[in-house]
């Protein structure tokens, strides 16, 4: 068996006579059991990458491997083994909770009695058992997401595609969706997210792509991207009088300057230096999430 779980080789999605390419030859090796995060601006590809997986658009050419099946000769098959959460909001409003999760088991050939049970499990799991019965327009927006994965995960798929899981909720279910995201990756769920949070990406993700312009502009470990900035800005709270300091450090106010870190500088030599001018740091934090740094850098290349 092999140990990648989608291999996407020369990929092109094109409209208007060819003229407008919203995927442009890419190329994409996710491997079981990963967390795969793929970033990119509006309009960037991300959205017709996923339709073309779930085939709600077809490719202009390419190679498309889910689990080593072919899924140009095989997407029935193929298409057994992904499970997609997409953007908007999908199901009949009008039925019921489980009635929407237990009916989607259908299509893939699940005995009724056996997706009753999941569906059970998997609801509880995600806090909407006690909202089985409620139809499906009364749920919150961040149930109505719940209910969404849910519906995704009734057929034990292996690869899980999450099309903007967090848009729309507030913090707390952000984090809560996060630790459901996880625990799949524990078990050993493939996970692939698009998101505009780059803080979800940094916490979630083992690698991350860049797309712009329906090309692959960087892949990496977040690790790997991070190494690439040259410098980090920090903002550090400080108690002593700030103004005769360094140009390095610029005022915010008379409790908080900033200054950059450089690569391979050593953040103690800025305390010391910092101490010597009698200044007492008393916290440290990044000015920005570093990876939208480093995403905003791609993107402008």
């Amino acid at each position: 068996m092999t140990d990648i779980a989608l291999e996407i080789k020369g990929l092109y999605k094109t409209y208007n006579d060819g003229k407008v390419k919203a995927l442009n030859g890419v190329d994409l090796t996710i491997h079981k059991g990963e967390i795969f995060g793929l970033l990119g601006p509006n309009g960037a590809g991300k959205s017709t990458l996923i339709n073309v997986l779930t085939t709600l658009a077809n490719k202009t050419e390419g190679e498309i491997r889910i689990n080593g099946i072919d899924f140009a000769k095989s997407p029935s098959e193929a298409k057994m083994y992904l499970g997609v959460v997409p953007q908007e909001f999908n199901f009949n409003w009008f039925e019921k909770v489980q009635d929407i999760v237990v009916q989607q088991a259908g299509y893939y050939g699940m005995p009724v009695s056996a997706a009753t049970e999941r569906a059970e499990m998997l609801l509880k799991r995600l806090g909407l058992w006690d909202k089985k019965d409620t139809v499906a327009m009364q749920l919150s927006g961040g149930m109505k997401r719940r209910l969404m994965i849910a519906r995704a995960l009734i057929h034990k798929p292996e690869i899980l595609i999450l099309d903007e899981p967090s848009a729309g909720v507030d913090v707390d279910l952000r984090r809560e969706m996060w630790e459901f995201v996880r625990e799949l990756h524990e078990e050993g769920v493939t996970i692939i997210l698009t998101t505009h949070y780059l803080e979800e990406a940094e916490n979630l993700c083992d690698r991350v792509g860049i797309i712009n312009k329906g090309n692959i502009l960087e892949i990496g470990t977040v690790k790997e991207l991070l190494s690439e900035l040259t410098k980090d800005t920090l903002i550090l709270d400080i108690i002593g009088d700030a103004k005769g300091l360094p140009e390095r450090y610029r005022l915010v106010d008379k409790d908080t300057i900033e200054t950059d870190l450089l690569k391979g500088e050593d953040l103690y030599a800025i305390t010391q230096d910092l101490h010597q001018h009698n200044i007492q740091v008393m916290g440290i934090r990044n000015k920005s999430n570093r990876l939208e740094e480093v995403f905003i850098n791609k993107v402008k290349e």
